[in-house]
């Protein structure tokens, strides 16, 4: 199967957001995405809004930027939609958030969107797709290459911890602390095709992969292959799907430096002859459980011999190696922000101290609604 790549501008950048639709007086999750949407299409050719879309489920809308050069820029493109949809949703006395998962809302109580491949997806994998009632943020990062891309995204698997501390947001589920950081990680591995990705010795064998899962009857198209992180061909760039829902967008900007600039980076080192070093098979399963699981807080493993580094640490190594790279590309201040996450806590520890100052899973939805309207976290 010949799979063609679309190159991107390189470092190019895209943003994804999975807003969470919520009841303003009971806090639950609200099916209404589609009446918000069809306000919004209105006007628009063929009806449908370019920059919002439908999402698995009737509780999600999700906004997503058009092809951006700087984060500043994506940042903005975002805030625009955003005001839209918010407006939508306080016309119907609903307010958005963004979180790994709702603090209390019950999955089996969720509409599907009314799109036939979502009916397929539930029809296929059941219990598997009906549980999720899960929302996350993607960066996608402008490639030149199909190499490039598999290089660049095997590589990347070393920062999946990263990531995942760092946005971390879903202690919760269904009314109780998981004692993860990120569970909305945990339920998201039980598709079949999401998760840690496999690693791909080229582009050749990535077309092979896809023919194989297409002719078993096993996928339709890429579109159906959720791994942490991607190739995508159509978009011509190398997609990150690791993070959990952010509640800012200055927490989403903070992140998409760290995206941009680490996918620079390693572009640079290919141009100079390296070869992208990649993390064995089980030290990135270990890494990814302990970022889950402890958040900020995790220790992981820094070479084959298991020597264990905070991931804390890490991120500070990797802001500082990084900083050059994002002051050409313009977003240092952004990418020196997550050191501000780092000292205040990520949205999990946040949501934690709500309950554990007396507040209840009512009361982390307010804080939530609270952050992303006025884009200040905590």
């Amino acid at each position: 199967m010949h799979i063609q790549f679309n190159a991107s501008e390189r470092s190019s950048l895209g943003v994804e957001v999975e807003l969470e639709i919520v009841d303003r007086r009971s806090r639950q999750l609200a099916s209404a995405a589609t009446s918000i949407l069809d306000e919004l299409g209105a006007g628009h050719p063929g009806g449908e809004h370019p920059k919002a879309k439908h999402e698995l489920l009737e509780c999600t809308v999700e906004i997503i930027t058009g092809i951006c050069t700087t984060v500043a820029e994506a940042r903005d493109d975002l805030g625009t939609t955003l005001k839209e949809v918010g407006g939508a949703a306080e016309r119907r006395g609903l307010a958005l958030l963004c979180s790994g998962t709702h603090p209390f809302s019950d999955w089996h109580e969720q509409e599907v969107s009314p799109d036939p491949r979502y009916a397929r997806l539930m029809e296929e994998m059941q219990w598997t797709a009906r549980r999720m009632q899960i929302f996350g943020v993607h960066f996608h990062v402008g490639v030149r290459s199909a190499e490039k891309s598999i290089a660049i995204a095997n590589a990347l698997t070393a920062y999946i911890p990263h990531f995942l501390a760092l946005s971390a947001s879903s202690p919760f589920w269904q009314g109780r602390d998981t004692g993860l950081a990120s569970c909305r990680s945990k339920v998201f591995e039980n598709l079949p095709t999401a998760g840690l990705p496999y690693r791909l010795e080229g582009w050749a064998q990535f077309e092979q992969f896809m023919e194989t899962l297409v002719n078993a009857q096993a996928i339709t198209s890429i579109r159906e292959v959720w791994w942490d992180i991607r190739p995508h061909p159509d978009f011509g760039t190398v997609e990150l799907r690791i993070c959990d829902g952010i509640p800012t967008l200055g927490e989403v900007a903070a992140l998409a430096a760290l995206a941009q600039s680490l996918v620079e980076w390693l572009d640079t080192l290919i141009d100079r002859g390296y070869t992208l070093p990649v993390p064995r098979e089980w030290v990135m399963r270990v890494n990814k459980w302990r970022a889950a699981r402890y958040g900020i807080d995790a220790e992981i493993i820094g070479d084959d011999q298991g020597t264990r580094v905070p991931v804390a640490r890490s991120i500070r190594e990797l802001v500082e190696e990084l900083s050059p790279v994002a002051s050409r590309l313009g977003c240092l201040d952004e990418l020196t922000s997550n050191l501000d996450t780092l000292d205040r806590g990520p949205s999990y520890l946040r949501q934690r101290r709500v309950v554990e100052g007396g507040g209840s899973t009512v009361d982390v939805v307010d804080s939530l609604v609270r952050e992303m309207e006025t884009d200040r976290p905590g």
